[in-house]
């Protein structure tokens, strides 16, 4: 049995967490199954599995093993077929990453069709609005949200999120609508940072020169979208936030827009990836697919 073969014994057994049925699924005898195990620990000079009479689980060796066991099998399955056109027999997993946001909204939603064109992948989807570490969490490509801060990875721009400014009904019939920005003095804002502890940038608008910023006050500061979206529906005050998360809520007059001639910078969307000399097919695939489905709808004002 080859290396591979034996990588592929060892997924097998740590999916199922058996032997046997491991052996019962590749179609060979648990004896070499269970070789083949024993051989790739030697070899590693660790411990993969924890064995007892009634289960088989991964060590923490195992774990982190996997992963990269996994990711191995895929590429080995991306190079066997690099030169097949047919994009129906795209197999492996992918690892992608995104806002909750977008999760929810669009991408998840729509995933029943693209797993229907490729029955052969399974996804493993990062729902967050904290910024991973591509590499180091062993993602396949991100699709991110605002500037770009790291030039180690391959971007691919695929439109950018036009800002509203929009508060409840509940609170601009309490505290008023504005009319300009001066008016801001006295409403409050939910403040969005990325990591709690950090100081929000205030009320960002465009003054017909460049981007500027105002200071403003409010009680409460979030660092999800999630809960900046639910901060403003309960009436907490204004959001800067961008139009296509909030166009259902807009439209249903659970939100409504202030200040349109007042707005932010758009926030760029782009699909990162690792640099490698042959991107899978499955990760191309992929990446087609979110930006056919995002990119009408960024480029949308409405």
């Amino acid at each position: 049995m080859d290396r591979l073969d034996q990588l592929r014994s060892f997924l097998r057994v740590a999916e199922l967490g058996s032997f046997t049925a491991a052996a019962e699924q590749l179609g060979l005898p648990k004896a070499s199954v269970s070789l083949a195990v024993q051989r790739l620990e030697a070899e590693l000079g660790v411990q993969l599995l924890h064995r007892t009479t009634r289960r088989v689980r991964l060590s923490a060796d195992g774990a982190q093993f996997q992963q990269r066991a996994r990711d191995l099998l895929d590429d080995m399955e991306d190079l066997q077929g690099m030169f097949r056109r047919d994009t129906g027999q795209l197999k492996g997993r992918l690892r992608v990453d995104m806002s909750s946001g977008l999760a929810r909204q669009w991408v998840i939603p729509h995933l029943p069709g693209f797993l229907d064109r490729h029955p052969g992948l399974e996804i493993e989807l990062s729902g967050t609005d904290r910024r991973v570490d591509l590499v180091r969490e062993g993602f396949d490509c991100v699709l991110r949200v605002g500037p770009l801060d790291d030039n180690t990875l391959v971007a691919r721009p695929i439109g950018a999120m036009h800002i509203v400014n929009c508060a409840s009904p509940g609170y601009l019939a309490a505290h008023g609508v504005p009319r300009s920005v001066d008016d801001l003095a006295t409403h409050a804002l939910v403040h969005y940072v990325g990591t709690l502890g950090q100081r929000s940038p205030g009320f960002e608008y465009h003054d017909g020169q460049g981007y500027r910023s105002v200071p403003m006050r409010g009680a409460v500061t979030v660092n999800s979208g999630e809960a900046y979206s639910a901060a403003a529906l309960a009436g907490l005050g204004i959001i800067q936030v961008p139009r296509l998360g909030a166009r259902q809520a807009l439209a249903a007059g659970q939100l409504v827009e202030v200040l349109p001639d007042c707005v932010a910078e758009p926030m760029p969307v782009t699909l990162l990836y690792t640099q490698r000399r042959h991107l899978p097919r499955r990760v191309a695939a992929f990446m087609d697919w979110v930006a056919e489905l995002l990119g009408p709808e960024l480029a949308r004002r409405d």
